[in-house]
């Protein structure tokens, strides 16, 4: 065997085992609320991130019992989300906030 064919043996065996980097990829899950109340906003930020992003739900509503596909497309390779959910006014329930892995739960229910 020549050496120019053991370098180009050993390079091939590097990339192969070279890690890959890994591509991110939309966050789907569904939401349910549980609750009694009409759910007019709900928002989510990748965990310990300061501010919260837009309202996933802009001009729609989530009335009790319904549950609503969403898509999380924001590029990051991120499972934990906090959220925060805002109930309609005069209904029992005005503001609620959890922290999960939306990718090991699939859905979330939210109840009272």
């Amino acid at each position: 065997m020549t050496m120019k064919f053991i370098g180009a043996a050993v390079v091939t065996a590097f990339l192969c085992a070279a890690p890959v980097a890994a591509h991110a990829e939309d966050l789907v899950f569904t939401i349910t609320n549980g609750t009694n109340s009409v759910l007019t906003e709900f928002y989510t930020s990748p965990k310990g991130t300061k501010d919260w992003e837009e309202d996933v739900f802009g001009n729609e509503v989530l009335e009790p019992g319904e549950s609503i596909e969403i898509t999380i497309a924001d590029g990051r390779e991120v499972c934990v989300y906090d959220m925060r959910f805002e109930f309609a006014e005069g209904s029992d329930l005005e503001t609620t906030e959890d922290t999960q892995d939306l990718c090991a739960l699939g859905s979330y229910t939210i109840h009272e």
